[in-house]
């Protein structure tokens, strides 16, 4: 896929994407080429944590702590450059980063196979601000559910 692609229509611009979601794009392409072996996938995550600039570096080192640490069947992977954790090939939750989107906060999500359902409405992403010892539980209990651990 080339920047060509992904910014033109008909030659002209395409004014649905935003340099940041090409730039996503492009690496969730890339990721899908990759076809990963589960160590070089965790790796790859492990690299994209690295890479990313403080405060959001802190709080996804974290993320993967706990998540990896309530669920260690799970697979690590990145999805559009960030972590994600994956369940028998389905993403369960993924980590999204302030500073990629220029947004507030960080998100963790959960995706419709985490099966969170909670009556007729529920939450499917989490605003994180900080790992503290009530948001930690709160984490470990919404990966336990959605692995069944």
């Amino acid at each position: 896929m080339t920047d060509k692609d992904l910014t033109t229509i008909d030659g002209k611009q395409n004014p649905k994407f935003s340099a940041e979601e090409r730039a996503a794009i492009r690496e969730y392409a890339k990721e899908l080429k990759a076809q990963a072996t589960k160590a070089e996938a965790e790796a790859e995550v492990l690299s994209s944590i690295a890479k990313m600039p403080m405060p959001d570096r802190a709080l996804a080192e974290n993320i993967h702590r706990i998540v990896k640490g309530t669920s260690p069947d799970l697979d690590a992977r990145t999805w559009y450059g960030m972590p994600a954790y994956y369940l028998d090939g389905k993403n369960i939750c993924f980590f999204q980063i302030a500073s990629k989107f220029k947004t507030r906060y960080c998100t963790l999500g959960f995706n419709p196979a985490a099966q969170l359902d909670d009556g007729q409405m529920w939450p499917t992403a989490f605003a994180v601000l900080d790992i503290t010892p009530e948001v930690e539980a709160r984490i470990v209990e919404l990966v336990s559910r959605a692995t069944n651990n």
